[in-house]
């Protein structure tokens, strides 16, 4: 298994990356100031029994499916990198006949997981990718932005990864214009998780459970906080990439990519109304799709 993932991985490294072959049973890089982000990161996503629950539950959705497909079309025999890629969910929903399918994460136990489902996998700071330029077909984050402590410079890191005419993908970053809650729409929203226990709601999450997956939204943990479209123009219109946006609700498939922003489910939207939020505007919108062509 050491021998395949060197032979896979070892001519997109750069030729400064310190990669250890031999300890543990995942190639790994130094992270030299492993965050508190990256702490609670690696321990929700490699975490047994939450990383499985995850792997099974979250983005595995037809609409997530079709979605992400007719942005993307077929994987198969193109080189594609997955930063964030937890215990391998994408590729799992996805499925497809990659040439190479590499996967970048901070969590030991989740990339074990990925390695399972057909990930090459290293363990990696996205702030510090130990890759070569341009050598990526699809480069890809999904839910991964936002739980990284600079959100640009991730982004600038994923883009250098990109051949000219290649594809950067990132989904599923909370749109700060529809998390920036306030007065009694924030208090709803807190009480929600009390109020679901009460009513023995299927929407209620065990606390410890919650609070574990709470500490890895680094920009998404207060209102105010998560991604503008600035973010991403800022990072990747330098880098020579045409960026095109589409905020949308996680129930949509490929309408998305027709302007259709969906419909958030109404204990949001009447937390938004609270909040003095328009919750038919493409701000209210939970999430940013962000499609990123490099040019040639």
């Amino acid at each position: 298994m050491k021998d395949s993932a060197y032979s896979r991985l070892k001519p997109y490294l750069a030729s400064d990356a310190i990669v250890d072959w031999e300890a543990g049973e995942i190639p790994s890089c130094p992270i030299p100031v492993f965050t508190k982000g990256m702490h609670a990161n690696s321990y929700f996503f490699g975490h047994p029994k939450w990383a499985k629950e995850y792997f099974e539950t979250d983005h595995r959705t037809e609409p997530f499916k079709e979605r992400w497909q007719a942005v993307m079309g077929s994987w198969d025999d193109k080189i594609v990198v997955d930063i964030g890629c937890g215990p391998g969910n994408v590729y799992a929903t996805l499925g497809g006949s990659p040439k190479l399918l590499i996967g970048v994460d901070v969590s030991p136990g989740g990339l074990k997981m990925a390695r399972e489902v057909g990930y090459t996998p290293i363990l990696a700071d996205a702030h510090h990718l130990p890759f070569i330029n341009g050598f990526a077909d699809i480069v890809v984050a999904n839910a991964t932005v936002h739980h990284c402590d600079d959100m640009g410079r991730i982004l600038r890191e994923a883009g250098r990864l990109v051949r000219p005419g290649g594809l950067l993908f990132t989904d599923q970053d909370p749109q700060v214009s529809a998390w920036n809650l306030k007065g009694l729409g924030l208090f709803i929203r807190d009480i929600r998780y009390p109020l679901y226990r009460l009513l023995g709601s299927k929407h209620y999450i065990d606390y410890e459970v919650r609070q574990a997956r709470w500490k890895t939204e680094i920009h998404n943990q207060r209102p105010g906080d998560g991604i503008t479209p600035e973010v991403y123009y800022d990072a990747l219109q330098p880098l020579g990439f045409e960026v095109k946006l589409y905020p949308h609700s996680h129930d949509l498939g490929a309408e998305v990519l027709e302007g259709k922003n969906g419909k958030n489910s109404w204990r949001l939207r009447l937390s938004q109304r609270f909040s003095g939020i328009n919750p038919d505007t493409p701000e209210a919108a939970q999430s940013i799709m962000c499609i990123a062509r490099r040019r040639s």
